[in-house]
């Protein structure tokens, strides 16, 4: 078991104070439903961009964090500069890593994916050059580097979606510890509401002013193809525009 530090005693140079919305948009309006009751949490400065180039660092402690599912890892650098980056499996307190075009095909080193070979587990993965890792960063998944051509790689995700990135990209070698956070019981719903997420209400337990499905005597089902409170299909439409800028990037959608 890899020892985690408990979260009330942060690097205080790396956290800022996180401000609670509560699904509401700039006019005061809800925009996102089902939120809101958090606890006061600060956010915890994440290095996605590994740009500290060919100095080695220390991992010194692992920690959770309230913001995201997978824990995070602390890092000394030997200039004496601390960061925080997103933990991988296996990786140990004592460890050391690095980042740069010629670092070691090891757990949490960070290069250019046509540096990679074929077959390597990644994470923390680039979309364009200089802009930090955007993809592959929850617990427990990772893309795997299945083949080169040109200026591309191709990775495959966890969904079975084979994408190009650019070989210029940088990446993380490992996979995202926490694997057993699916698995972890919220075990009561007061825990649920600190978590920022309010309860939801069926729609046929609604009024049918509130809902298409709701109203009639007694209990009743839904009675027509299932809606949104907005009266839009709720199951099987499909979403993605088909003319979507990215998709130029898929070579095979996912499962």
């Amino acid at each position: 078991m890899i020892k985690i530090k408990s979260t009330k005693n942060p690097e205080k140079k790396l956290v800022s104070m996180l401000k609670k919305h509560s699904g509401r948009d700039n006019s005061g309006q809800i925009s996102v439903r089902h939120q809101g009751g958090r606890q006061k949490r600060y956010y915890r400065q994440i290095d996605f961009l590994r740009d500290k180039k060919d100095i080695e660092g220390k991992v010194i402690d692992i920690e959770r964090d309230p913001n995201r599912n997978c824990h995070i890892a602390l890092i000394e650098y030997k200039d004496g500069e601390r960061r925080y980056i997103l933990h991988p499996k296996d990786l140990k307190i004592g460890d050391v890593i690095v980042s740069g075009d010629n670092a070691e095909i090891k757990i949490g080193n960070a290069l250019p994916l046509k540096n990679i070979p074929l077959g390597i587990q990644v994470h923390n993965v680039e979309m364009y050059k200089g802009r930090g890792g955007q993809m592959v960063r929850s617990a427990g998944t990772y893309a795997m580097v299945i083949a080169k051509e040109d200026k591309y790689v191709h990775l495959k995700l966890l969904s079975g979606e084979v994408r190009r990135f650019f070989a210029d990209c940088c990446a993380t070698v490992g996979q995202v510890g926490n694997l057993e956070f699916k698995d972890e019981p919220i075990g009561k719903a007061g825990r649920k509401i600190l978590m920022g997420i309010r309860p939801t209400v069926r729609g046929t337990a609604q009024d049918p002013r509130s809902h298409p499905h709701g109203g009639g005597e007694g209990r009743t089902g839904e009675g027509m193809l299932p809606k949104t409170p907005w009266g839009k299909p709720a199951r099987g439409k499909k979403t993605r525009s088909k003319r979507k800028w990215s998709n130029k990037f898929i070579l095979q959608k996912r499962k």
